[in-house]
């Protein structure tokens, strides 16, 4: 029976050796059939995998967040016909913040095999550089966008921090960064953690735990990266 490949894509500009095991590239290479938030991204990334391959015979069907279940439903053709399918993700790992992901509980509906490859999770690699609790962690995506709800939602997250013992995740459309960290500073408390973490495995990497009293006094340059915000409680 076809299987389903959940593959993982660059963060950004990076060399492949760095994040990606050889066996990633052989099953890419091997696969004809892709599901992908955006064509253009997928063909670059599939020509940095092997300059030979002809991407005029790779077949790409669409999946992102304006998709519809019926059109959901037509995405595992190429399962049912016997091929196996590629599902990737514009950047990081599928279906973690991602729409592939009621695809591959799809695919379990259907028997199908679902088979996730090693690659580069943000998520998962700012947890493991912040210091924080990583037994237990919630990921909470994005925050409202509207000033009273976020405000509120951190607070919520920060009471989650000391009532629970759990390291609190979120990210934010990179272009609001600076206004996100500015209202972190702003609402939680001085004592509480944060660990930023920018450009996860790019050149320009950055990843750093603070107070937020002490990331009050030097404000880093988060503009237009894509980001990752962890709360946690005060260190003894």
């Amino acid at each position: 029976m076809a299987s389903l490949y959940l593959i993982p894509t660059p963060l950004g500009t990076t060399s492949l050796e760095k994040i990606f095991p050889s066996y990633n590239i052989e099953i890419i290479n091997r696969l004809n059939h892709f599901v992908v938030e955006n064509v253009r991204t997928a063909r670059r990334f599939l020509k940095q995998i092997s300059q030979e391959r002809n991407i005029n015979e790779v077949k790409f069907y669409l999946l992102n967040e304006h998709s519809s279940k019926e059109e959901l439903s037509c995405l595992l053709e190429p399962l049912y016909n016997g091929f196996d399918l590629g599902l990737m993700s514009e950047a990081g790992c599928p279906a973690v913040s991602d729409p592939g992901a009621d695809l591959v509980a799809l695919a379990h509906k259907n028997n199908f095999t679902v088979i996730p490859l090693i690659g580069p999770s943000s998520v998962l690699l700012s947890l493991m550089a912040s210091g924080f609790n990583g037994q237990n962690f919630e990921f909470v995506g994005y925050l409202p966008v509207q000033s009273e709800e976020r405000i509120k939602t951190l607070r919520r997250l920060e009471a989650k921090v000391y009532a629970e013992n759990q390291t609190q995740i979120f990210i934010e459309t990179p272009y609001r960064n600076m206004k996100m960290l500015e209202t972190i500073l702003k609402v939680c408390q001085p004592s509480t953690q944060l660990c930023i973490a920018a450009d996860v495995t790019l050149e320009s990497e950055f990843i750093k735990t603070k107070s937020i009293g002490e990331w009050r006094k030097n404000l880093p340059d988060l503009q237009n990266k894509p980001c990752i915000f962890l709360l946690y409680k005060t260190w003894v």
